[in-house]
């Protein structure tokens, strides 16, 4: 399971949880809250409250990042953020919090949000009930960062290939490797966006040569669906500078997608290089395909942990060829700029904002 599976929810409160608290489906605009964006490695958490005025739904008052292998739950993360808020110039709020909004990647299956790629099972009633919170609300991690594009600026992303004429209406692509392969589509409309969240990163890998051919050839001999998300995320990576050192008869001396980085960047270790190389040719690929598959005349954004990090190796690789490599409808995507974005915030931002959005339409 990777980090694209989606189902929203919002937990119904509990007794104990709604002991002396409101019973409004959510936060009203000037009520602080908490949002937080957890992914495979990292989690981030922010204490929001909503903007009357300004292009952003929220505004974020104190912000934290947190790594996720160094706590023993989701639960216990949340309880400290609050904790910490007493050292802030927000102390006051922490008796003020009545809902959070979680952006995750996974989908939520009874109690739980199921993820293979998180150090520990999620519980939304241990949530609910540890931070005394009356509603809790679920929405899948690049839904919530899909979201928040819409009030993000150019100038505050980087271009990877620029668009022959401005972007046209139209729905926008947000997808990106980490931990896991994550996708969402933005869908604009009156009067508020939609958000599609898909499982795009299951999508069979498509190899475009003999190469990659070669390379899943040798995936598939352990499972018998090969999904993009098993090359294009950390653990794809891993798995495909794995493939390649044995195609090439050479021991695999990196362990971790950051060593492999680190040495493809430096040009240190021959298949190191080759795997992002794969890597970033695969990536081409996949994005124009999603492009074609959603109709994202808008644009497509790339996120996730990794592409930060490797900006000018991807300008240098074979992306843009083979982004464009879909026969006739090269002139389409000609038409549709793919830009870069650092995660940042924007996770948490999304989920503040969705849930705004979400409880007003109720």
């Amino acid at each position: 399971m990777g980090e694209v599976a989606n189902q929203r929810h919002a937990a119904e409160p509990s007794a104990m949880a709604l002991a002396g608290a409101p019973t409004s489906n959510g936060p009203a605009r000037d009520q602080p809250f908490l949002a937080a964006d957890v992914g495979g490695t990292h989690a981030r958490i922010g204490l929001v409250i909503g903007n009357a005025v300004g292009k952003r739904p929220v505004s974020v008052l104190h912000y934290h990042r947190y790594g996720c292998a160094d706590w023993s739950s989701l639960t216990a993360m949340l309880q400290d953020f609050v904790e910490q808020l007493a050292h802030t110039p927000y102390a006051a709020m922490r008796g003020q919090l009545r809902h959070c909004a979680v952006a995750c990647a996974g989908y939520v299956l009874d109690d739980a949000i199921i993820n293979e790629n998180l150090p520990w099972p999620v519980s939304i009633r241990d949530i609910r009930d540890g931070l005394g919170i009356q509603r809790l609300a679920v929405i899948n991690d690049f839904e919530a960062v899909a979201y928040a594009t819409q009030f993000i600026d150019t100038d505050e992303t980087r271009p990877i290939i620029e668009a022959t004429a401005p972007a046209a209406p139209g729905p926008v692509l947000v997808m990106g490797p980490g931990t896991g392969l994550g996708s969402a589509v933005l869908l604009p409309g009156q009067p508020r966006a939609q958000v599609l969240a898909t499982e795009a990163g299951q999508i069979s890998l498509a190899p475009g040569n003999e190469r990659e051919i070669e390379i899943l050839r040798l995936f598939r001999r352990d499972r018998p669906h090969v999904s993009f998300e098993d090359a294009l995320s950390g653990p794809g990576l891993l798995k495909l500078y794995g493939a390649l050192c044995e195609l090439r008869g050479s021991p695999a001396r990196l362990l971790t997608p950051a060593e492999i980085t680190g040495a493809a960047l430096a040009g240190s270790d021959l298949a190191a290089v080759e795997a992002l190389h794969v890597f970033c040719g695969l990536l081409g690929s996949f994005v124009g395909d999603l492009v074609l598959l959603y109709g994202a005349r808008g644009g497509a954004y790339l996120a996730g942990g990794i592409l930060p990090q490797i900006q000018p190796f991807l300008l240098a690789s074979s992306f843009t060829e083979r982004y464009f490599n879909k026969g006739v409808m090269r002139a389409y995507l000609q038409q549709v700029p793919v830009r870069l974005i650092e995660h940042g915030q924007l996770g948490v931002i999304g989920a503040a904002g969705w849930f705004l959005d979400e409880r007003q339409g109720e």
